[in-house]
């Protein structure tokens, strides 16, 4: 009995050191993360943030603390990076270190960590590889895809044609043409625009993509262990969320019933035919789950970050008439108005290119980016960061950099623009990210953002019910995503 007591007391000794060692370890390595305002117990630093305008509450955060602070988003501790240096050194410089994917509340309650975007580690690099090689097979980045965009666009301008310039909401025009073109890759077919079940689809999206943007959202990726518990406008995005997932799980099923694996149709049959060829190893990433999910994530970002880009750029143009006649000017020069624009026209267009890339970098779709998280302990600068730490690589704050945009505030196409008026590239262009994680799928949207900004304004003048001086071009809502304001405008033939 004493000896079994004395064994017990040392046990529970060594446990106790062993707690205190780990205690100590952890609070070593917390001594040594950026500075940032003092958290409260479980709300963090929710006193000091606007939920309404998180960026702008973390750039506020950033003048005292620096391009480099740590936040608690209520008990989410999460380091933030500030402006093109801080951003490049973590994403480029650090790109291993800061592969990992970190947490969006509203999402994670559907993918949990399946699916290309929201996974980690060898599950990510196997399905962002198998993504990239497949969507190159169905022409992405050659003149196949670039068919696809122009015949999908003429069927744009006809829908616009029959509105016979009455004033309308661009939102769905513009999202039904988008989504056809990554829908033609995914699911082999595009949609008749008038198809409810599409028209179901996008309104899903949009409600899920916007929940994001909301206060409400702000306050999931906050609060996400009691929220997702209590009913809300929260309920309503998850229930989009796994209407898309329904709608996909029944695309694959009818794919699997009439598969050839000898000629894949889209993305799904490639997917089904990895999955039977690595249907006997017992650690293949190739699985219904993550063929659902993946598929889910090219149909969403390929449909939502394009269209709403575009929509941001309808208000501006109109916003800013002058722009917008120089555009007329340069396609008609460049292009004429009896055939239809081709990509390689861009080269010769520097003020067109020049206006989509300031309307990118104005409307700044994703302006904290997807949280990112350290893979192991990590040396930034004079800091550590523990394995595990989540990141936000601030996108908004590089677009905004005002040691590379002398108007970073206003929409000014002259961003892009040298002396000569030629094209200028900048190096804090980063809507699509960069480093190991960037959008894979940017190549596809700048070929979208050219030919379909092309093609409508070859066809339609654009009017506003309001003034020039009234139209209000500042964001209805930031937070994981920026969304324009809603409005109406007319599509006048030229």
């Amino acid at each position: 009995m004493v000896a079994s007591g004395i064994l017990l007391v040392a046990l529970l000794t060594c446990l106790t050191v062993m707690v205190l060692m780990s205690v100590r370890r952890q609070w070593k390595l917390l001594e040594k993360l950026p500075p940032g305002p003092t958290p409260l117990p479980f709300i963090g630093n929710y006193l000091q943030l606007n939920i309404q305008q998180m960026s702008d509450s973390f750039m506020k955060i950033s003048k005292r603390y620096g391009p480099v602070f740590t936040i608690h988003l209520g008990p989410r501790r999460v380091v933030v990076l500030c402006g093109y240096e801080a951003v490049k050194e973590a994403l480029v410089d650090q790109a291993e270190e800061f592969s990992g994917r970190g947490a969006q509340a509203t999402f994670d309650t559907l993918f949990k960590g399946y699916g290309v975007t929201f996974s980690n580690g060898e599950r990510a690099k196997q399905l962002r590889r198998f993504s990239i090689t497949t969507l190159r097979d169905f022409g992405v980045g050659k003149r196949g895809i670039e068919e696809r965009i122009q015949e999908e666009a003429g069927f744009l301008i006809e829908a616009l044609q029959g509105t016979r310039g009455a004033f309308i909401d661009p939102t769905f025009f513009l999202s039904r043409t988008v989504s056809n073109v990554i829908s033609s890759i995914v699911f082999g077919d595009r949609f008749d625009y008038e198809d409810k079940e599409f028209l179901s689809l996008l309104r899903m999206m949009l409600g899920s993509f916007q929940f994001t943007a909301t206060s409400m959202g702000q306050l999931c990726e906050m609060f996400h262990s009691v929220i997702k518990y209590l009913p809300g406008p929260q309920q309503q995005a998850i229930k989009e969320l796994q209407g898309l997932e329904d709608f996909i799980t029944k695309k694959v099923e009818q794919n699997q019933r009439t598969l050839d694996p000898n000629s894949p149709r889209d993305f799904i049959d490639s997917f089904l035919i990895r999955m039977q060829e690595e249907q006997n190893n017992p650690n293949t990433e190739f699985h219904l789950k993550n063929l659902v999910l993946t598929t889910l994530n090219l149909f969403f970002a390929g449909t939502e970050t394009v269209s709403t880009t575009l929509r941001y750029g309808f208000l501006l143009l109109m916003k800013h008439p002058d722009v917008e006649a120089k555009v007329h000017e340069e396609i008609d020069r460049v292009i004429g108005k009896n055939r239809q624009p081709k990509f390689e026209d861009r080269a010769k267009m520097p003020y067109t290119e020049a206006v989509i890339h300031e309307i990118q970098r104005f409307g700044d779709i994703i302006p904290l980016s997807l949280a990112r998280r350290v893979i192991k302990d990590t040396k930034f600068r004079e800091f550590l960061l523990p394995k595990g730490t989540e990141v936000f690589p601030m996108l908004g704050s590089v677009l905004r950099d005002a040691k590379f945009f002398s108007n970073p505030q206003d929409f000014h196409p002259q961003h892009f623009l040298d002396e000569k008026g030629q094209f200028k590239k900048s190096d804090a262009f980063v809507p699509f990210s960069i480093g190991k994680r960037y959008c894979f799928g940017e190549g596809l949207a700048r070929m979208e953002l050219f030919l379909f900004l092309t093609t409508i304004l070859q066809n339609f003048h654009f009017k506003s019910p309001q003034l020039p001086q009234d139209i209000d071009v500042s964001p209805k809502l930031v937070g994981l995503a920026t969304i324009p304001r809603n409005y109406t405008m007319s599509f006048q033939p030229r």
